[in-house]
């Protein structure tokens, strides 16, 4: 398996990741991107042999080019704190951003974007706090934070004719994109895709409540092993846990191993159903915009109920039930899921 979301050792970092994200990148994004890559893999000669290869005494300032194919990163967020968002892009056409869920990655997407890359543009973000993201020790992991950030890297790469596809955490955010009425986005974005997406208020799982408990959150993300999390977070996501592999289980365990990682998982889960979503979803009606909602028949995280009410508030969606399906389709269903988004993008 090459390409979206594969991953070559534990911590997943990308096979020809490093060498092909940082060309043309300045000396402190190259040592961001090392910083990012196991460092057991990299010894003082390794960096020196990798600097002399990158031709670093020679580097420039990144420019702002559109996405060249292959993995990368993009600085984005105000000059005084950046942020550096990691993407994968493969293909070619009309573009498709993929913006994954809560504790997740471009992992996700591995099973069913190569085949969208056929067709299309392919972009998988990793968004700040997740995969290979920076994860600062701030407060600002809202869908809305989030949502400025991506409004960035389209702005930045001039998107047009855009699709988003965003899962639960990552459906919010793309709800917010396609509210926002800056007028730099106007015309960009064509169409959504919404899987199992967070979009008004409901009961969350009892592990989300208990991370709004700074005691509890912070003992149970230390304390308890990374794998355990992981397999509990999986098993209440997939209908059929049998098809949770080894590999799916050490992906999703990797960042609860850093302080960074724990931090980001807190503070996200702490936003995850954001301050004001019931007035911000009165405004779902405004949106025209072609939309394709796929929902999971047993998703025990965003129930079903949510996407049908989501349903009847945009005149201009429709909804499609994937069966035998928890809470995520892409992962669980990934033949089902690709070909709703296949014939909804009109391949």
């Amino acid at each position: 398996m090459s390409g979206f979301g594969h991953r070559d050792s534990a911590i997943g970092v990308p096979s020809g990741a490093v060498a092909a994200a940082t060309r043309g990148m300045a000396m402190d994004d190259v040592v961001a991107v090392l910083r990012g890559v196991r460092r057991g893999a990299f010894g003082l000669t390794a960096i020196a042999l990798f600097a002399m290869a990158c031709g670093l005494p020679a580097a420039r300032a990144a420019s702002k080019m559109p996405m060249p194919e292959g993995p990368g990163f993009a600085r984005l967020g105000p000059p005084d704190a950046p942020v550096k968002l990691f993407y994968e892009t493969k293909g070619e056409g009309s573009p498709v951003l993929l913006i994954h869920g809560f504790g997740s990655s471009t992992f996700t997407w591995r099973r069913i974007a190569p085949a969208l890359a056929e067709t299309h543009k392919v972009i998988a973000v990793d968004l700040k706090g997740f995969g290979q993201s920076d994860k600062p020790l701030d407060a600002h992991y809202s869908i809305f934070d989030q949502a400025e950030l991506i409004k960035q890297l389209i702005l930045d790469n001039d998107l047009k004719n855009l699709t988003l596809v965003g899962h639960s955490y990552g459906g919010g955010i793309s709800l917010m994109l396609a509210l926002d009425d800056d007028p730099r986005l106007k015309g960009r974005i064509a169409k959504l895709v919404l899987l199992d997406t967070i979009a008004y208020p409901q009961n969350i799982p009892v592990a989300f409540k208990m991370m709004d408990m700074p005691l509890v959150s912070h003992l149970g993300v230390r304390m308890v092993p990374p794998e355990v999390q992981a397999r509990v977070a999986l098993k209440l996501a997939y209908y059929d846990d049998s098809k949770i592999g080894d590999e799916d289980i050490e992906m999703y365990a990797a960042p609860l191993r850093t302080p960074a990682g724990k931090y980001a998982v807190i503070h996200s889960a702490r936003q995850i159903v954001p301050q004001g979503l019931d007035e911000i979803s009165k405004r779902y009606p405004t949106i025209k915009l072609p939309t394709l909602i796929a929902w999971c028949d047993n998703d025990r995280i965003v129930p079903l109920e949510i996407g049908l009410e989501l349903r009847r508030n945009m005149p201009t969606s429709r909804i499609e039930i994937i069966e035998k399906c928890g809470h995520m389709p892409q992962e669980e269903q990934p033949e089902a899921t690709l070909r709703l988004i296949q014939n909804f993008l009109g391949r």
